[in-house]
């Protein structure tokens, strides 16, 4: 049985990012929330509805696997296919990491919300709740009024596996249809969320905040399918990212780094593993980038004031990727293993 939900509205202007979003559910079982927003597991589905999901979802991957991005966008809703650029890029993008992947959809749910109100800024589904305790949580922002679906596909067996999440609508001539593509790797360097949040409480015990920090950020970005989503599972694992970030952080304010009696402005810091090891990744502003000789002492200045203030991070990540955004012009970047920021003069 379907549980139907209550709607929080969210502050307009609400956008994706790597923020964790956590609510309370309700699971609203009267006769005047009979026609509801609702959510239904795969495990309350009938078999019918849930092989039509599951096959449209294999059928996108598989072109997206293909590098068939003609065949996604045939297979894409009209508002978001008039604006493909995005996700054929990153199907481009995916691409080396999909090939010769076995193609799994391991979740479907079914979304209800032909009764949502023009003008919402996000729709709350709540899913299983009537089944048992366990519960996953949908905020979708900006969604329309329809009949959707939600999709996990996970591409595995290959060196850099990945999980496709898509948004599926039911278009009038009853076939679904891609609305909204949520790509993320499964692993980075290698390891999976569950190992970064094992590491994380490891480091916190010794009193590594930062590296705490940044590998339960990690944990939380592998073991989520997109981040409008939640679960009461990861409820543990949000609480204790909130008990061990530190102040300072860059985020609304930029944090100021003082570098050869400078202040330079610090905008993000997040962590990566394009490259194979697993590295912090920061963003500062400058003025001007042009004099490659100069920006470059300057980053890597940056990089040992950084490590200066955070000794930490040479046990915690391979190196640090720096970019130095300048106004009007092409980021200067720069990445150096631990060892060979030591060794700068």
């Amino acid at each position: 049985m379907a549980c139907s939900i209550q709607r929080w509205l969210l502050p307009a202007g609400f956008g994706l990012s790597r923020s964790v979003l956590s609510a309370t559910a309700v699971c609203l079982l009267s006769a005047a929330s009979a026609h509801a927003v609702t959510c239904t597991t795969q495990a309350e589905m009938k078999e019918t509805e849930r092989s039509a999901i599951v096959t449209a979802a294999r059928g996108i991957a598989t072109k997206m696997q293909a590098n068939d991005t003609s065949g996604v966008a045939a297979a894409t809703i009209p508002a978001v296919a008039s604006h493909f650029g995005g996700i054929a890029a990153a199907i481009q993008r995916l691409n080396p990491a999909l090939t010769g992947a076995t193609l799994s959809v391991t979740s479907v749910y079914d979304l209800q919300a032909t009764d949502v109100q023009p003008g919402e800024d996000a729709v709350q589904f709540f899913c299983g709740v009537a089944a048992n305790d366990l519960h996953v949580i949908f905020n979708i922002p900006g969604l329309p009024a329809g009949h959707f679906a939600f999709a996990i596909v996970e591409a595995s067996g290959v060196k850099n596996p990945q999980r496709l999440s898509m948004l599926l609508e039911k278009s009038s001539e009853g076939a679904w249809q891609l609305a909204g593509f949520f790509p993320r790797p499964l692993t980075s360097a290698g390891h999976d969320g569950v190992w970064y949040w094992e590491k994380a409480r490891d480091y916190n015990k010794v009193g590594q905040i930062w590296n705490s920090y940044f590998y339960y950020q990690t944990a939380v970005y592998l073991l989520l399918p997109a981040d409008f989503i939640d679960s009461n599972n990861f409820d543990k694992l949000i609480q204790e990212v909130r008990s061990v970030t530190p102040g300072g952080l860059p985020g609304a304010q930029p944090m100021i780094v003082n570098v050869a009696g400078s202040p330079v402005s610090v905008s993000n810091i997040h962590t990566d593993s394009t490259f194979g090891g697993f590295d912090l990744v920061v963003r500062y502003e400058t003025d001007d980038v042009s004099n490659m000789a100069v920006t470059r002492t300057k980053s890597v200045a940056l990089m040992k004031a950084l490590l200066t203030l955070h000794p930490e991070w040479k046990e915690g990540f391979h190196g640090m990727w720096v970019f130095a955004n300048a106004p009007n012009q092409q980021p200067f970047s720069l990445e150096l293993s631990m060892p060979q920021i030591a060794a700068q003069s």
